[in-house]
């Protein structure tokens, strides 16, 4: 990791809006994840008006799976990213899903039994910032909603450039900044006052909610993670815009130099 990013890598100060010790964090997540994780669908529908699920098609066409690509799905402990790729590859894939968080990864187990999903998906719980997988093991890497809860955002792209193979490419999908005043002030009233609230009712913790969406607002800006993310090293970085700026995906390739 480069001096110039390593110096940007605040967000393990804070818990949303509370500052911690950032060896705190990583255990404070855990614990909001295991809370969620049998209601995890029904938390992404909350956050998003159920349109998460749009937005997880979108990315999946984006990255245009074939069989012959290995894939790791990072933070993916419920399987979404990697069913999706799993059916587009006709179960021919080779697919890792890694997750911290061990209930995560128990739904998720449960969820591709439920679907007759078998071959060709390994599960594995490891973090984000220190993945076990040997340098140029994967030719594309995935982490959809969960680059907000690490607590180093920066160490985690840098593992994620370290895994992937020269030409292999990354794909983020995570809540962001909408663009337009307006529309962001009626979101960010529509997020502070009323999603908190659907948490409780919905699946009895207001508390989870409400940090989730704190983690939000923490999260940097379209522009500041396209920037980060060439400080690393990735080229051909762009992102695009979901539901104006409400999500977005960022994409970036680790080349060659003859490659660049």
């Amino acid at each position: 990791m480069s001096k110039k990013s390593a110096s940007k890598n605040k967000e393990g100060e804070w818990f949303g809006d509370k500052k911690v010790d950032p060896n705190e964090k990583a255990k404070l997540v855990e614990d909001v994840f295991e809370s969620v994780a049998s209601k995890y669908d029904i938390m992404n529908d909350v956050m998003s008006g159920g349109i998460h699920r749009l937005w997880k098609d979108r990315l999946v066409r984006m990255i245009a799976p074939t069989a012959d690509l290995k894939y790791l799905d990072v933070a993916g402990g419920t399987g979404d990213i990697a069913f999706r790729i799993h059916k587009k590859t006709a179960g021919n894939a080779d697919i890792t899903i890694c997750d911290i968080n061990a209930e995560m990864l128990k739904y998720g187990k449960a969820r591709a039994i439920d679907r007759g999903i078998i071959k060709n998906i390994e599960w594995t719980q490891g973090d984000a910032e220190k993945l076990t997988f040997p340098d140029n093991s994967f030719d594309v890497y995935t982490i959809s909603f969960g680059l907000r809860n690490v607590t180093r955002i920066d160490d985690a792209l840098a593992e994620a450039y370290r895994v992937l193979k020269p030409g292999g490419r990354l794909y983020i999908l995570e809540f962001s900044k909408v663009k337009n005043p307006a529309l962001g002030g009626i979101y960010d009233l529509y997020s502070r006052a009323f999603i908190p609230k659907f948490g409780a009712m919905v699946a009895g913790d207001e508390d989870s909610y409400q940090y989730l969406i704190e983690s939000i607002r923490q999260f940097p800006s379209q522009d500041e993670l396209k920037q980060r993310m060439q400080d690393i090293g990735f080229e051909r970085v762009s992102y695009k815009n979901l539901s104006f700026g409400i999500a977005a995906i960022h994409s970036g390739y680790k080349l060659t130099k003859q490659e660049k």
